[in-house]
Formats: C-alpha cells, sequence, structure tokens
C-alpha cells in the first residue's frame, strides 16, 4: 500500500483554506431560518442515475441536520436506505481512529515507527518498546485515510430508479445551529417628540456547513417553542394587519437577492428605517403590595411610542433588542438604554425602560394597617414624589399587589383620583412641580 502523508499539522494548517475554496456540491439552494436554533434547507441537485438500486452520496448538508426530517424528491426513483456521515475529518478524529494502528512519528528529524496505544486528552503511544505521550513538537504520519471520515458531512442514500438517466432531485431536511435575530436602534428627540428607528436582522450560520447563493426566508415566531420576551417592557398588542408576506401565523422576512451564508458567520441586512415617528418620554413607578422603602427610590424612565401605520413605524416588529439614543448639547447620539420587545403586531402601543431617572424619586410608606373583620384589611398608604429638574413632571403612579384573586378590593379615600388598570393595580397620574414634590394618599379595603 502506498503510504499517505497526511499529519496533525498538515491538516490543521489545509483546513481552513480548502474549507473555503473547495467547491460545493450544493445545487439550487433554498433556506428557511426560524428564531429558534432551526431551520429548513430544501436542496435541489442533478442527479444521472443508473437504473435499479444504487448509492448516491449528497456531501455538503448541514453537519448539524436532523435526519429523521430528512425527505427526498425523485421522479422515478424510491427511497431504500439513508445514512448520514457525520465523523468528520479532524486531527482529533484521525487519531482517535488510529487507536491500535501502526503510525509513524516524526521527532527531530528522525522518522521512529509507534504504535497508537490510547487517545483520551493526548496521545499514547508505544515506540522501540517504551510508552510516550505525544509531544507538541511530534509530527504524527499515518499510512491511509479511515475510509468512515469524511471530509464534509455527507448524506447516503440509497435510491432505486425505474431507468438510467439524468433527473432533478429536491433534498429537504432540517437543521440545527442557524438561527437569527432582530436589533433595532432608536435616535429619540424629546423635545421633538419624535423618533428614528433602523431595524436589523442578524442571521448566525454554525451549522457546520456553507449555503451558497442561497435563497433565504426569515420567519418571526416561535415555532413548535414556548419563548416569550421583552419581560422589562410593556406592549399594548395592536389589532392591524402588517403588509407582509406571512405563512400560517408568522410574518416573513425575505432577504433581498440571493446571499452565501457562510459557516461561523453573523450577517446582518436591514428591514426597517423609519424617520420621525412621534414618540414620548414618560416616567412611571410600580409599587409592589405593602412595599414601603426606608430610602427614595429612582423611578423608571420610559419610552413611548407605536408600531402603527397611522403615527407609528407602520410594520410588525420581530422580538428584539431595542437601543435608545439621544443627541448630547454637542449633537453627538448617546446611548442612553436598551431593552427588550416581544414579537409586536402592528398597531401596537410600546412603553420600553430605558433606565432609571437621576432626579426624579418616589417613597412610599404604609401608614396605617388593621384588620376590620376576619376577611377584611384596611390599609392607609402614602406616597412621596420628587423632582430635583428644572422643568414639571408627571409620574405615572402604580399601586400594585390589589387582591387579583378575589376581585373585590375596595378604594376607600385617596387624595388623588385614580385610574384602575386591572383587578391587581391601580395608578395615579401624579404632577411634580420643578424643583419640588408631590405626595398623595390612599386608603384600601382588602382580604389580606
Amino acid at each position: 500500500m502506498q503510504r499517505s502523508t497526511f499529519t496533525l499539522a498538515a491538516i490543521a494548517a489545509i483546513a481552513a483554506p480548502l474549507a473555503a475554496t473547495a467547491q460545493t456540491a450544493q445545487g439550487d439552494v433554498a433556506v428557511t431560518i426560524y428564531n429558534n436554533n432551526l431551520a429548513l434547507v430544501q436542496d435541489k441537485r442533478q442527479l444521472n442515475l443508473p437504473g435499479g438500486v444504487s448509492k448516491q452520496d449528497f456531501p455538503d448538508v448541514s453537519a448539524q441536520i436532523r435526519p429523521e426530517t430528512v425527505t427526498l424528491s425523485a421522479p422515478g426513483a424510491t427511497i431504500v436506505e439513508q445514512n448520514f456521515d457525520f465523523d468528520l475529518l479532524t486531527p482529533e478524529s484521525l487519531m482517535e481512529k488510529a487507536v491500535g494502528q501502526n503510525v509513524t512519528v516524526v521527532r527531530d528529524g528522525k522518522s521512529l515507527p509507534a504504535r497508537v496505544l490510547a487517545y483520551n486528552d493526548g496521545a499514547v503511544v508505544e515506540i522501540g518498546g517504551r510508552i510516550e505521550v505525544l509531544q507538541p513538537t511530534d509530527r504524527v504520519i499515518f499510512p491511509a485515510l479511515p475510509p468512515s471520515l469524511r471530509a464534509r458531512p455527507t448524506l447516503s442514500v440509497t435510491l432505486d430508479a425505474d431507468r438510467a438517466g439524468s433527473r432533478p432531485v429536491t433534498l429537504s431536511y432540517l437543521t440545527y445551529g442557524m438561527g437569527w435575530k432582530s436589533d433595532y436602534v432608536a435616535l429619540f428627540d424629546e423635545a421633538a417628540g419624535k423618533i428614528d428607528v433602523q431595524g436589523w436582522l442578524t442571521l448566525t450560520n454554525r451549522s457546520g456547513t456553507t449555503y451558497s447563493n442561497a435563497n433565504t426566508l426569515l420567519v418571526a415566531g416561535a415555532v413548535a417553542s414556548g419563548g416569550r420576551g421583552g419581560a422589562s417592557s410593556a406592549m399594548t398588542p395592536g389589532t392591524e394587519t402588517a403588509g407582509r408576506e406571512r405563512i400560517g401565523d408568522f410574518y416573513v422576512y425575505p432577504i433581498a437577492g440571493r446571499v452565501t451564508i457562510a459557516e461561523r458567520q453573523q450577517k446582518q441586512v436591514s428591514f426597517l428605517d423609519v424617520a420621525g415617528a412621534p414618540a414620548a418620554k414618560a416616567y412611571a413607578y410600580r409599587n409592589g403590595w405593602l412595599g414601603r422603602q426606608d430610602q427614595p427610590r429612582s423611578v423608571d424612565t420610559v419610552l413611548r411610542f407605536s408600531s402603527s401605520r397611522e403615527g407609528g413605524l407602520g410594520d410588525a416588529l420581530p422580538a428584539g433588542t431595542v437601543r435608545i439614543y439621544m443627541r448630547d448639547a454637542r449633537g453627538a447620539p448617546q446611548f442612553i438604554g436598551e431593552n427588550a420587545i416581544p414579537h409586536t403586531p402592528m398597531g401596537s402601543r410600546l412603553a420600553i425602560k430605558t433606565g432609571e431617572a437621576f432626579d426624579v424619586k418616589a417613597k412610599t410608606v404604609v401608614e396605617k394597617r388593621e384588620r376590620v373583620s376576619s376577611t377584611k384589611w384596611r390599609t392607609t398608604m402614602s406616597y412621596t414624589l420628587t423632582n430635583a429638574r428644572p422643568e414639571a413632571v408627571v409620574v405615572e403612579l402604580s399601586q400594585g399587589g390589589l387582591d387579583s384573586w378575589w376581585k373585590d378590593t375596595r378604594i376607600l379615600d385617596e387624595s388623588l383620583a385614580s385610574e384602575r388598570i386591572n383587578a391587581d393595580e391601580t395608578m395615579w397620574k401624579v404632577s411634580v412641580p420643578a424643583n419640588g414634590e408631590a405626595s398623595l394618599t390612599a386608603t384600601f379595603e382588602t382580604r389580606y
């Protein structure tokens, strides 16, 4: 047998350029990428099949393919068997396959016959009757490549064709290792009450394979997943239909033209660019039931805007992170905060917490609490808001924990009229003068 001089060092050195320059065996590729580390690959290739039973290899499939999801459409041919060969040629896999085999170790310019005894976090070899551990400076020469190792992820399919000849074959499968996310960059002009928003889609490919010249779709939605987002932002869902392509209950964001999605690559494309949408800053503070503080706490700074067609961003917004900027006194944009939003229908109203106000504080106190019967308590709360800003502000102060289970909480008395948001929460809009403070009290009757 002719000796093949494949070495650990050589394979490591040539692997990267070979991956970049090797021609793909893929055909006309379409990739649909979902949010949850999942993608659908449809690969149409032209095969010249002999009549009868034959084994056909499909290299350049995903290294994270889900073999149980593979479907193959081949006119005049049926599938007899399929196998996915994912044992790829690497220096590590080559050493693992060489256990128990004879190799040549090149050390200090000398070629030494050796036998590989084990490979676990390093190679143990026998050289000249001595048991040694290979050193980083050693070079190993293997007599041949193991037949089970593949240079590229390969799907092997045994087909039974009714006749010989060339025909189109469409290979479809689901794969892990691919996903996308959306990010938003917002520039807020507080004086004008306007916001400019750019939306970016970021594709990530860690599937082990490059998809060349692919027709690419991104699907916004949690497919077979219970994912949620936006825990620190609020959204009142809209009822407007966005003018986008849909698949079932999901919106589709196609990438214009064909793109190559390289392995271990992030690719960004723009999908939203809106200037001058109405927006406003607000201050909000939510107090938990019987919540009291020894020291005042900062209220939340909230940015409000809409995704509606009229007076908003005019689109459905896939879940992602909104990063907000404002211009400083010199006109340079400065980052002021970020937060997540869930999948947001068009027409929704969003309230995104950007941070906590430096100059606007809230302090809550339980002034009095007494039991009035076996099923009733009476609690008096006081709230003090301070404002060190040079202009007046309005703080949306809400009290939570109002017995949502029993739904029979009553407000017996309050120094400022409130708005009951739901059975569990009420809210006051408190005007706090510039460089001043405001206070209010409220008495609640609850079961606890």
